[in-house]
């Protein structure tokens, strides 16, 4: 199986290269078919010039840019079109994900599960310098979500993780045009009825940089992707649902 990694970057130069550099020689080392898509989100450093060094050195690992509107969503998206992998993962370009974690996804995917969610939130998972303030945020975030979708799962809000391409088909059209999609993807896939595994996993905050999450923006986008997804399960009858019986 084919695994394609989309890691969306905005002016990333200062991280992309140790990022994508620790995800391919993970992937490698445990011989894994794969590919890497970085999307340039319009960014004004030097990330054209490290995607383009990256790719020189490995040829499994190429850029597109993000010419339409910017966004993390979009650049999420765009790099989605590209991935010609049967299943993907979105990784983050600031190193806060572990390239161990990633193979442990394509081990869980071959396993015959459809999604594979992490959690930084279970006894195993480990956090590096977790700004507080945003940590109360997110468990706060990620409570609201829990109670109004009946769900065990304790992360949503994380990007990191994996899915077949046929769920990727399955819960189009994707409409977040920007870090909403991080919630879009994983309860669209779980409304709808796809399987999925969750492990635990390690997050480390970024070293360079400054975060293009801004929470006093994101809020309403959050809410309202939330309960978009929320009146699907709500009021579809189940007409989005996969019929198809679980490859486990």
């Amino acid at each position: 199986m084919k695994f394609s990694v989309v890691i969306p970057a905005r002016n990333e130069s200062e991280n992309l290269a140790a990022t994508v550099t620790a995800a391919t020689a993970e992937l490698a080392r445990e011989r894994l078919d794969y590919e890497v898509v970085v999307v340039d989100d319009g960014s004004d450093d030097e990330t054209g010039a490290a995607v383009t060094w990256l790719g020189a050195n490995d040829a499994r690992v190429f850029g597109v840019r993000n010419e339409g509107p910017h966004g993390f969503g979009m650049a999420v998206r765009c790099g989605l079109r590209h991935a010609t992998g049967e299943a993907v993962a979105v990784m983050m370009a600031d190193g806060s994900d572990s390239p161990a974690d990633l193979v442990a996804y394509c081990r869980k995917v071959l396993e015959g599960y459809d999604c594979v969610f992490g959690s930084r939130f279970l006894p195993e998972s480990r956090i590096i310098d977790y700004p507080p303030h945003k940590l109360l945020l997110n468990r706060l975030a990620n409570w609201f979500i829990q109670v109004l979708f009946a769900l065990g799962y304790n992360d949503v809000t994380n990007a990191f993780k994996c899915y077949r391409r046929s769920v990727i088909d399955g819960i189009g059209p994707l409409i977040s045009p920007h870090f909403n999609l991080t919630v879009e993807m994983p309860l669209k896939a779980i409304v709808r009825g796809y399987s999925y595994a969750v492990i635990p996993i390690s997050w480390t905050n970024r070293k360079a940089g400054i975060s293009k999450l801004k929470i006093q923006e994101m809020g309403s986008r959050y809410l309202f992707i939330v309960l978009y997804v929320w009146l699907e399960k709500l009021l579809s009858r189940g007409d989005y649902h996969r019929t198809q019986a679980p490859l486990l």
